[in-house]
């Protein structure tokens, strides 16, 4: 590892720049809804039920979970009093909905739970009843899409809820704006023909920002925007900012440094010479306060972790030879190395900060892919290990055991544990401290690859994203929904 504390390398290119002058190329017409009753929740033919949850434990703490990474971005949760042993089949199941392709994940404000994935030629926007699976209302418009190198169509960026609205962003680039309660359409914008954003290795990833009355989203318009801000209610652009890198697959997130509101953008798309990094601005709009170039120099790479922030510092880290970086954030809005290290490389799947102590899985592939605990003041290696263990599969009326694990996992921090769910479809509840690694509880919940999206936690209840066939049962993509309810 190569380390270096406080260094007075000052990140390029400086300090509070302004706003670049950008005009909105295409403004959307908003719509004037016509009022309309909302739809009840009806029996939804795609979704199976198998059992209501549990009440909720007695002064359970409870959250919406209305965007990605969570209500704090950091994939930290603040729910209590849930379920910590289960049978070997793994914690009860609620429902299950058949799906089609993406790599997305829910967002759920109250009752309604918003999904977003594709069902041959269309995008597909569904509103159900999160207790239940039953259906409010859907959106499908068409789509084109296909990926480069062969995994699924579907989109990559999840639902985003705000008060009475909620937007998706399609792996077109195509942003729309709905009424929650109705599906109504209030607006929409196809951003990559608007800023003649070409499609990138694996279509548009990155989930929007909500950030007051703004949503910020890393557009990486050649030539500029890099990042754009768009009035919420209008849709129309706001601001843009910056010129230099594309769209990475990493999400925006909000932080607060030296007492001023900031957002992280970890951009960086396809590029010769491939090119990205870590952009701090003013949301209220768009200066840069400093750019820290951050990118693997393999041309086929991609910068997915979203940046971790707490006090005045900030992680980066991405995979592909290229390895994590600490970044101290100056009063004067500059920043400062505080080191970096070519131990921990996070693929698609953003590093916890717990207690002083980041908890990452590390690693590009399957097979090199293990979990790490890194000191945040120093960057040290406190342990890594390669959570394994025997399992028996069964093909064709034939047994046999083969060596499995989490391999590049996810993690969620809640209740005084961490959820980690395997991209094979193990879900376990972990202890992880600076001293070591403890697996309280695991299951195999089903044998599908890919599952690379982070659980989504709320109201006691855990869902989870199956993005492809499973292996040995056949079951198809499907939304799961858990009863993660504890007994008080």
């Amino acid at each position: 590892m190569k380390r270096r504390a406080a260094l007075p390398l000052i990140a390029a290119s400086g300090f509070a720049f302004a706003a670049d002058e950008f005009h909105d190329p295409a403004p959307p017409k908003a719509e004037k809804l016509t009022p309309i009753d909302t739809p009840p929740a009806k029996a939804n033919p795609t979704v199976r039920f198998h059992a209501k949850p549990k009440p909720l434990a007695p002064g359970a703490v409870t959250h919406d979970w209305t965007s990605f990474l969570g209500p704090t971005h950091n994939a930290i949760s603040t729910e209590t009093k849930l379920l910590h042993e289960w049978e070997k089949s793994g914690p009860p199941l609620v429902w299950e909905m058949r799906t089609g392709s993406g790599y997305s994940s829910p967002a759920i404000a109250g009752e309604r739970l918003v999904f977003f994935h594709r069902q041959e030629n269309r995008e597909k926007v569904e509103c159900l009843r999160a207790e239940s699976g039953e259906k409010y209302w859907e959106f499908r418009y068409p789509t084109q899409f296909e990926d480069r190198y062969g995994y699924n169509n579907g989109p990559r960026a999840s639902p985003v809820i705000d008060g009475e609205r909620v937007y998706t962003y399609g792996a077109e680039g195509k942003l729309h704006c709905f009424r929650l309660e109705t599906g109504q359409l209030y607006w929409k914008r196809d951003l990559a023909v608007e800023f003649k954003v070409p499609q990138d290795f694996f279509g548009t990833a990155t989930t929007p920002l909500i950030e007051g009355g703004l949503l910020i989203i890393n557009v990486g318009a050649p030539g500029g925007p890099m990042v754009a801000a768009f009035d919420k209610i209008s849709g129309r652009m706001v601001w843009g900012a910056g010129k230099e890198w594309g769209p990475s697959y990493a999400s925006p997130v909000p932080a607060v440094v030296h007492g001023k509101r900031r957002v992280f953008v970890f951009a960086g798309g396809e590029s010769r010479p491939p090119a990205g990094g870590l952009i701090m601005l003013d949301p209220k709009n768009g200066a840069i306060d400093f750019t820290f170039p951050w990118r693997s120099k393999s041309y086929e790479s991609v910068n997915a972790a979203s940046p971790v922030a707490t006090g005045n510092q900030v992680f980066i880290s991405a995979s592909y030879k290229t390895g994590g970086a600490l970044l101290n954030v100056l009063p004067d809005g500059k920043s400062s190395v505080a080191w970096t290290s070519n131990e921990i490389g996070t693929h698609f799947n953003t590093a916890v900060y717990r207690d002083g102590y980041l908890y990452a899985f590390d690693g590009r592939n399957e097979p090199d892919a293990s979990l790490v605990c890194v000191e945040w003041k120093t960057g040290k290696v406190m342990w890594r290990v390669n959570p394994e263990w025997e399992q028996t599969l069964t093909f064709n009326g034939e047994s046999r055991k083969q060596t499995l694990g989490t391999f590049r996992g996810t993690l969620l921090w809640a209740d005084g544990h961490f959820l980690c769910l395997g991209e094979l479809g193990y879900l376990l509840w972990l202890d992880l401290t600076p001293k070591g690694y403890r697996q309280h509880a695991r299951a195999w919940l089903f044998a599908a690859r890919e599952t690379w999206s982070l659980p989504v936690l709320s109201h006691g209840l855990l869902y989870i994203s199956q993005h492809s066939r499973d292996m040995l049962n056949q079951t198809p993509p499907r939304l799961l929904c858990y009863d993660l309810r504890g007994s008080g």
